[in-house]
């Protein structure tokens, strides 16, 4: 081949290159298009969502939704299973309940931020505890730490014990609008939701995200490239504490209750059934299975078979795991990858 062929085909297998590299830029500009479009439907729905159903179950949908995408943000994408995620869920509850009960002047947005604060620092301080231990261990140790934070709040004179603490103010917004306005309140609970949604996919899709799924795919791997694996697993940890709690201190001002059932074991298990029914890894599987689980505990509790809700769940989780491995999500995005290429 002479020269001149030679430069022609590097030329065109460069051109080849381009091509495909402008091709792949609008493919992914195009997918991000379609997202931003389906975002904004689902905002769409949500902002008149109450007009039709009753504002105070959106709200709890909403905060367990949080609560569950904060699990898998631990779960999904540092591939961490905590068993003890109950503890910061409830310890942003108390903490708020106490802060808006005590201080009658305090608005609404400083106590969720107080408690939010308080869940961060105790899941800095499990984290610091749990984080160098994997599998098994680090999910019995959170379970341990749980359990330990579990009999605090029992015996804590401000959480009022197996009574709860109850009557908790909603307080004004701002020190302006009335929490005590279910619609009112509806918006703020969906705000909230939202700046916890963007907070967990900014960080899924930042560069920080991709270093936290090579740890979850190949820990070693990681190590070797000079990762500081352990504190990006703290940090991963420390995150999914804070909007944890976040979630809990808007749950105690829509209820005005924060009582031990927050703080119980069963509510570890109850989010890790939302996580692995919505889809693990998953964006939208967290939402998806947190509206599942919510639905049919309010619809079920004031029925006929009120007492059997924890069996139907367990039945629907068996078949979830046989039949849709990656969850409901997970299932219809491979359905979707099959047949619309």
């Amino acid at each position: 081949m002479s020269t001149q062929e030679s430069v022609q085909a590097s030329g065109l297998q460069a051109t080849s290159t381009q091509v495909r590299a402008n091709a792949e830029r609008e493919r992914r500009r195009a997918a991000r298009r379609r997202m931003a479009i389906f975002y904004g439907v689902l905002l769409a729905v949500a902002m008149v969502a109450p007009l039709m159903v009753y504002p105070v179950f959106l709200m709890k949908l909403l905060c367990f939704a949080l609560f569950a995408c904060a699990f898998n943000l631990l779960l999904g994408y540092a591939g961490l299973l905590s068993f003890g995620h109950a503890a910061f869920f409830a310890c942003g509850g108390y903490i708020t309940g106490y802060m808006l009960s005590t201080y009658s002047g305090l608005s609404t947005e400083l106590g969720i931020l107080v408690g939010t604060l308080a869940s961060t620092v105790l899941g800095l301080i499990f984290g610091l505890l749990a984080i160098r231990r994997q599998g098994i261990y680090f999910a019995m140790i959170t379970l341990a730490l749980a359990q330990m934070a579990f009999f605090v709040f029992v015996q804590a004179p401000f959480t009022g014990g197996e009574n709860g603490m109850q009557g908790v103010p909603r307080g004004y917004l701002l020190g302006l609008f009335d929490m005590q306005n279910n619609m009112a309140l509806y918006y703020f609970v969906l705000t909230v939701f939202v700046i916890g949604f963007a907070i967990i996919q900014r960080t899924i899709h930042s560069p920080y995200g991709q270093v936290l799924k090579a740890i979850r795919e190949n820990e070693p791997r990681a190590i070797s490239l000079g990762y500081n694996v352990d504190g990006h697993k703290l940090l991963a940890f420390v995150i999914s504490a804070a909007l944890t709690g976040l979630a809990g201190s808007t749950k105690t001002v829509v209820f005005q209750l924060a009582s031990l059932t927050d703080a119980h074991w069963h509510m570890s298990g109850e989010v890790i059934l939302m996580t692995l029914l919505g889809g693990v890894g998953t964006i939208l599987g967290p939402i998806v299975g947190a509206t599942v689980v919510v639905t049919l505990q309010s619809s079920l509790s004031s029925g006929p078979l009120g007492e059997w809700v924890h069996v139907i769940l367990g039945v629907i989780f068996v078949l979830c795991v046989l039949l849709f491995r990656s969850g409901i999500v997970g299932w219809v995005e491979r359905l979707i990858k099959r047949n619309f290429k």
